[in-house]
């Protein structure tokens, strides 16, 4: 197991379009478990390579105990119908916002072994899988944001940018159950 460091706001990766995978290495395979265990020690509910300084065109996520991994991912089919939510990103941490995306989206995808399926997702899912892939194509949620939201988003993020140097935030191997643990260890008995 490996935890990644995560890239944040400001490093150009998060900025950069990824390339699709031709072959699905042992080298993947670390890396999509690798992804997956920052994911979790990081409480998020998906990851993009670029957000662990990677250029493969792949994602993970886990919504209610469903893990899947998306490699070289394509949205076939938005709804018409559109939906705003709230969203945040483990690379822009603590900085919150409504975005309006379309409400049902399927994609078409490999899964970890190389086939491809499709997928139909509605709500958090879909918000999450578009999330992802936006992030292969270099863009955050932000970029969908007025210029009013958005301004107000990157000033509260200036403001703790310099806890990031050189744009990483080092995940902690401990989760926060294991710190209340150690904090609290007869607590449970």
């Amino acid at each position: 197991m490996s935890i990644l460091d995560i890239r944040v706001l400001g490093d150009p990766i998060l900025r950069q379009a990824t390339t699709p995978v031709t072959t699905i290495s042992d080298d993947v395979q670390r890396v999509i478990d690798d992804m997956f265990d920052t994911m979790y020690h990081a409480r998020g509910i998906g990851l993009a390579a670029p957000q662990v300084g990677r250029t493969e065109r792949l994602a993970v996520l886990d919504l209610d105990n469903d893990p899947f991994v998306i490699i070289n991912p394509e949205i076939v089919h938005s709804s018409s119908g559109r939906a705003k939510g709230e969203e945040g990103c483990l690379s822009i941490p603590d900085i919150y916002a409504d975005v309006e995306r379309p409400k049902t989206v399927t994609i078409r995808a490999l899964d970890r072994h190389g086939k491809v399926f499709e997928r139909e997702a509605g709500e958090l899912l879909a918000r999450c899988l578009q999330h992802e892939i936006d992030h292969l194509d270099g863009k955050l949620f932000l970029d969908y944001l007025s210029v009013l939201k958005r301004t107000a988003a990157l000033a509260k993020w200036r403001l703790a940018a310099d806890d990031y140097p050189g744009y990483i935030r080092r995940v902690a191997l401990e989760t926060p159950e294991d710190r209340n643990e150690h904090e609290h260890p007869d607590e449970e008995l």
